[in-house]
């Protein structure tokens, strides 16, 4: 979907109402030249002129570009349907949503000195520079909303010589799919099987860390000679998860004592996270019910925002 810029708006101090420029360049900090540019994830602030609209409808005042401290004014896109991680792009820069409405500043906000409200707290949306590049009015800007790619790697060498059908995997699939549906996201898995081979999961895993988002295996945890999903992933790991699968093995072990037997582990991969599970598919349903409990916060956190 497309949608168009109507105004960009800069100040060079803070507090101070935005004033619509030419054009801007975006940099790995933001607007260049604008006070709240910096090394966070609210370098980029947008809000869209219909909403401008009905406050000032409602109020019975016209508002400028700038006055509400948005850095973009936007027109033809409803920011209520967007998502945090969506992507605002032209093939000249590249925006990621990172945050939806902020915390009103009451006093210290103009507009709020003057009619009591302001609609940037509920309407506006922050987003940070993915690429570099220079923006003016009249651009327009495309929204494409997260896929998030999800791998899903089963161990097992008869399942993986064709001699046993794999249900863990087509079971992570399913309850993953449904996740992600019951929180409007969008999602494309990739199922894999490889057989018990410490080299083949280590590069498996090599491979579609950053590639992925969310990695699941499910076989090889536990305590025979084959089991070697928990020494293959534990040293790649950049950190650890333990209190996820400490309380699934907790919860469960309390009906099932084999639960406790189990040695899957979470952890992280620079962004992509990883789960290693057992591998029956009531023991995938066990875990990934806690999982997805956790995993939207999960996500946001590998990318730095920490979105309560």
């Amino acid at each position: 979907m497309k949608f168009k810029i109507q105004s960009i708006n800069i100040s060079a101090k803070k507090g101070e109402l935005k004033l619509p420029v030419k054009s801007a360049v975006l940099n790995s900090e933001g607007i260049a030249k604008d006070a709240h540019r910096g090394d966070w994830h609210r370098q980029v602030s947008l809000l869209a002129q219909e909403e401008i609209e009905k406050f000032s409808a409602k109020f019975g005042q016209d508002f400028k570009y700038g006055e509400f401290a948005e850095n973009i004014t936007t027109l033809g896109i409803d920011f209520r349907k967007t998502k945090i991680l969506d992507i605002l792009e032209n093939e000249n820069v590249s925006l990621m949503i990172t945050q939806k409405g902020k915390k009103c500043h009451g006093g210290d906000c103009a507009v709020f000195q003057q009619v009591g409200h302001c609609v940037m707290p509920k309407e506006g949306i922050f987003a940070k520079v993915i690429k570099h590049g220079k923006i003016k009015p009249e651009d327009e800007l495309v929204y494409k909303p997260k896929v998030f790619k999800i791998a899903i790697i089963t161990l097992s060498d008869r399942a993986s010589r064709g001699e046993y059908e794999d249900l863990s995997g087509p079971a992570i699939q399913n309850m993953i799919q449904e996740y992600f549906a019951s929180i409007d996201r969008l999602c494309k898995c990739e199922k894999l099987i490889i057989p018990d081979d410490a080299v083949k999961l280590k590069n498996t895993i090599l491979h579609c860390a950053n590639a992925y988002d969310v990695i699941f295996t499910t076989g090889g945890t536990g305590v025979s000679q084959k089991d070697i999903t928990i020494e293959t992933i534990t040293p790649i790991l950049d950190k650890q998860i333990p209190g996820i699968m400490e309380m699934v093995r907790m919860k469960y072990g309390q009906q099932n004592p084999n639960a406790l037997l189990s040695r899957s582990v979470a952890g992280t991969i620079s962004k992509t996270l990883v789960f290693c599970m057992p591998g029956s598919p009531k023991a995938v349903k066990e875990y990934m019910t806690e999982i997805t409990t956790v995993l939207e916060h999960l996500i946001y956190m590998t990318y730095g925002f920490d979105n309560h």
